[in-house]
């Protein structure tokens, strides 16, 4: 009986054991869960925001396709104030993700500023839409319009909808789908190149619809269709909400924000200009570490380096500025110049923003070409090779197209002119075909393909990755001081001729000798960043040559990369 017990002791010992073995995870298995579930969790959030980041595009390209027009067909407005209206409209749209920015990372929390940004741009998108289309065909009976406004207060209406637009757009785009939350910080050049560049082909390809449909709806007489660009917004604030419920709202770190690079910048000037500083640059290298508290300064080694590398980039960034308003005479000087042509095709009026989509074909179809150059200029032998080739051909292109939507002035005013119905509007227009037009957009298309993702590249690969959000951030700014400096060269080129330059009735006007003008401004600023190119040619290099990763901080951050490399492969 003894060893019978036994026997049945150890039987029963045995089953608990296997019992509690397949009960019990087997010890990769948890891991792999947690795993699987978080790369299940990255994947929705890239598809949420890349969703939310295509319905802002919609809704912004919405907006401007057709503004000029509205603004001198409805409004009354003179061609030079449209083109200026449009132009701050896309300059403002691109620098209000920088404040927004700045006011969820100082002053308001992330969750409560994308709440009220989309709610901002839901109103502005819901409004113009009111202001656009008086919907004078929609009667409540037959002696009583559903909706009337005077002109000023359409103007009012149409302004205060600009701006909340705008600022929901800067919302949108700073904390709801920032570049940062892409996951780009352990990609090399040729995937951040390739990044830049699908990235920049799905947007534009978004962007061709958009000029499609959106500007045949409002030129048509279904004005009533226009209410889906709120609706798309109202879509895009449903996706949003998905992602605050979730948990999806990217949060960048805190180690630096763009209040400290100003400071860093502004503490050097005020030194500067104080007399009792004038021979205290003797014993620094470089003008900024007067920032530093070795030499008396108010922020650290590791502050006063990273804005040292983000000072490099200045000179790339500036030039930017002259090629970016050479981008915005497509919805200004562009958009007028086939407005006043012959926009009948086969018996159908073309839509005047569709001529748009001729600009993005070119980078449609040069994407793919580019990425297998691209495998060539990223070659395993030699990583560290840069585009900036890529930057001085698109803006060599940009000048050309200018040159020659110079020339196409001068033949569409040999054509006799004709009578165009726009927007129930009659207006005198030069009977020559549109398509006339296309090498100058072609010519502006191919500088976009190349200049864009290569810029994009540099500002973010050239900077430490705890200042790469902001490098981003100083190019946007760059950009939109683009725009408006294309808004200053109109209002000047319009003031200093009395209207000849950029005259409202442009068959009695001078517009080439703008585009003339604009062009040899676009050679000169080509010729000034091809000699400065060389300083960007190895993307591998250090961030500057006092800054060679010497400092703890980091050193501790590599080797925490490198544990958790490590990590992975077990």
């Amino acid at each position: 009986m003894p060893d019978a017990d036994r026997r049945d002791m150890q039987e029963k010992q045995l089953l608990n054991h296997l019992t509690d073995k397949e009960q019990r995870p087997l010890p990769g298995r948890s891991n792999h869960d947690e795993n699987l579930s978080q790369c299940e969790k990255k994947f929705q959030e890239a598809i949420c925001v890349l969703l939310v980041e295509l319905c802002e595009r919609f809704t912004f390209f919405g907006i401007v396709c057709n503004m000029i027009l509205f603004c001198t067909v409805k409004l009354g407005y003179r061609n030079y104030q449209a083109a200026i209206v449009n132009m701050c409209f896309v300059g403002t749209s691109m620098l209000t993700p920088v404040l927004v920015g700045w006011l969820a990372e100082c002053l308001v929390g992330r969750i409560k500023l994308v709440c009220v940004c989309m709610f901002l741009h839901f109103l502005g998108t819901a409004l113009l839409p009111v202001v656009a289309f008086p919907f004078e065909d929609v009667y409540i009976d037959r002696r009583h319009i559903l909706h009337t406004l005077t002109k000023r207060e359409q103007k009012i209406v149409f302004y205060f909808a600009l701006l909340t637009a705008s600022l929901g757009i800067g919302g949108i785009r700073a904390i709801v789908c920032p570049l940062s939350a892409y996951n780009l910080e352990d990609c090399g050049p040729k995937e951040l190149l390739s990044f830049f560049n699908w990235f920049n082909w799905l947007v534009n390809l978004n962007s061709a619809v958009v000029f499609v449909s959106i500007s045949y709806i409002q030129q048509s007489v279904a004005r009533n269709l226009g209410f889906l660009i709120p609706f798309v917004s109202v879509v895009m604030a449903m996706i949003t909400i998905h992602m605050v419920r979730g948990e999806m709202i990217y949060k960048p770190k805190t180690d630096s924000s763009l209040l400290t690079t100003f400071g860093v910048i502004a503490s050097v000037l005020k030194k500067t200009c104080c007399a009792r500083y004038r021979y205290f640059s003797r014993g620094v290298t470089n003008w900024l570490d007067h920032a530093k508290e070795n030499y008396g300064g108010q922020y650290s080694e590791t502050q006063v380096e990273s804005t040292k590398s983000l000072a490099r980039l200045f000179p790339l960034f500036a030039f930017q500025i002259l090629y970016r308003t050479c981008i915005m005479q497509i919805p200004s000087g562009y958009y007028l110049q086939t407005m006043n042509s012959n926009l009948h095709f086969s018996g159908f009026i073309l839509p005047v923003a569709a001529m748009n989509v001729i600009s993005i074909v070119p980078l449609l179809i040069l994407v793919p070409i580019l990425e297998c150059i691209n495998s060539c200029l990223f070659s395993a032998k030699d990583t560290g090779r840069s585009p900036t080739i890529y930057i001085v051909v698109g803006q060599l292109s940009a000048a050309l197209s200018v040159m020659v939507a110079g020339f196409s002035e001068i033949h569409r005013k040999h054509f006799p002119q004709v009578e165009q119905t726009l927007s129930e509007e009659v207006l005198l227009v030069s009977s020559m075909p549109c398509f006339h037009l296309a090498p100058q957009y072609i010519l502006l298309g191919v500088a976009e393909a190349l200049v864009t993702p290569s810029c994009s590249l540099l500002a973010f690969r050239l900077v430490p990755e705890r200042i790469r959000g902001i490098s981003m951030h100083f190019l946007t700014l760059f950009n939109g001081a683009g725009c408006f400096m294309g808004a200053f060269f109109v209002h000047a080129a319009h003031t200093g001729t009395q209207g000849n330059w950029f005259p409202h009735l442009l068959h009695e006007g001078k517009l080439e000798r703008f585009f003339f003008f604009l062009a040899s401004l676009m050679m000169v600023n080509t010729l000034g960043f091809w000699t400065i190119a060389h300083r960007y040619n190895n993307l591998n290099q250090e961030y500057t040559n006092e800054f060679r990763g010497s400092l703890p901080e980091e050193k501790l951050l590599k080797h925490e990369k490198a544990t958790k490399h490590y990590d992975s492969i077990l």
